[in-house]
């Protein structure tokens, strides 16, 4: 199935039926005066969140999104039906957007939750509101008004209580594999993961759902890699947790990844570079990696990180205490944040520098416009 987080729809309400001009006409009833019945309601669009759903794949191709308009009134008093409600299923964690102006519409992030998107018309009214003493045979009736027409970005912001962020390879995917059932693709090539996975994590009688980000890169707002377009699936988490690594590329430091990757939040969003984040050290049972584990913490300490943890998804080393630190980061950190409408990022270039001891671990970055 393709995964899909991004869709502009067009969505109308149904019409509301016309009010009928009618006269009754039975036998001995002289004068019987007007039965022209009122017009029904159009009906709704409706979006509501399922949990069973993943993707806005579906919406991918409905792009216009139409209810059922009322019926028209009928003659001997009768009503025209109202138009039938269309509802339109979505993930939990879909946001809907004004189009044009780019102005929230709903956040649909409960399962079963409701919002009406587009109202339908109004039906319009019958002849027989219209009858005074004075005019006891009235000729008119009301239209029915027009449903409400709109053009929507929708956009799905996954829901999970740790957001993984890291370059690409650093062990993102082989750590979802290793503590709950998702199973990403894993491979040795950069940009292995192409779309967010979610997988269910527990220690001891706790669990958390984790969502595995797309690798992140330098340049990400100037659409290097993957660009910007999955970090907006970790703006719902309470928690980050960025994942360092020794790299085989000479270019590729893991203070400096630490560093560009933070820059690339505040230029997405300044809230998201300031959620709690928890470090880790991954790939420990590489014996190189293991033996600059001190280096980096020395390192990620002048950085205001006291805290680095370090693991390996392969052998299983260090991941009882990587959650149940994550455990005690979600308890200190209870409410979801909200996420924004529209992140803006701005463009931006680091250098990099040896550590205080001379390991070539990255160093601190210089932002240049």
């Amino acid at each position: 199935m393709r995964f899909v987080d991004e869709v502009t729809v067009e969505v109308k309400g149904g019409d509301g039926g016309n009010g009928a001009v009618a006269f009754r006409r039975e036998k001995f009833v002289p004068f019987g005066g007007p039965s022209g019945g009122d017009g029904g309601d159009g009906g709704d669009v409706v979006f509501r969140a399922d949990e069973r759903l993943s993707t806005l794949l579906d919406l991918r191709y409905r792009r216009k999104l139409i209810a059922k308009n009322g019926e028209s009134g009928r003659g001997k008093d009768q009503y025209g039906a109202a138009g039938e409600d269309l509802v339109v299923r979505v993930p939990i964690g879909t946001q809907v957007f004004d189009a044009e102006t780019g102005t929230p519409v709903a956040d649909l992030d409960a399962n079963d939750k409701e919002f009406i998107i587009a109202r339908g018309g109004r039906g319009g009214r019958g002849n027989i509101h219209f009858a005074t003493p004075q005019d006891r045979a009235p000729r008119r009736a009301e239209p029915g008004e027009p449903g409400e027409q709109k053009k929507l970005r929708i956009e799905l912001k996954l829901l999970a209580d740790v957001g993984l962020l890291g370059y690409p390879n650093v062990g993102k995917s082989t750590l979802i594999s290793r503590i709950s059932r998702a199973r990403p693709k894993i491979a040795d090539y950069p940009f292995t993961t192409l779309v967010p996975n979610l997988g269910v994590a527990a220690i001891g009688e706790r669990s958390f759902v984790v969502a595995d980000i797309p690798g992140i890169i330098e340049g990400a707002a100037e659409g290097a890699g993957l660009g910007h377009r999955f970090l907006k699936h970790v703006e719902r988490t309470r928690v980050l947790l960025h994942i360092l690594t020794l790299d085989p590329d000479p270019d590729r430091k893991p203070l400096q990844d630490y560093d560009v990757l933070l820059n690339e939040l505040e230029r997405f969003d300044p809230e998201l570079a300031q959620r709690p984040m928890i470090v880790a050290v991954s790939k420990i049972d590489i014996p190189d990696v293991k033996k600059r584990v001190s280096a980096i913490r020395r390192g990620m300490k002048t950085r205001g990180v006291d805290k680095v943890l370090a693991f390996s998804a392969a052998t299983g080393e260090g991941i009882d205490e990587l959650l149940h630190e994550i455990v005690r980061v979600l308890d200190a950190h209870p409410v979801a944040p909200t996420p924004r409408a529209q992140p803006l990022g701005r463009p931006g270039r680091a250098t990099s520098e040896l550590d205080d001891e001379g390991d070539d671990v990255g160093g601190d970055v210089e932002y240049v416009e």
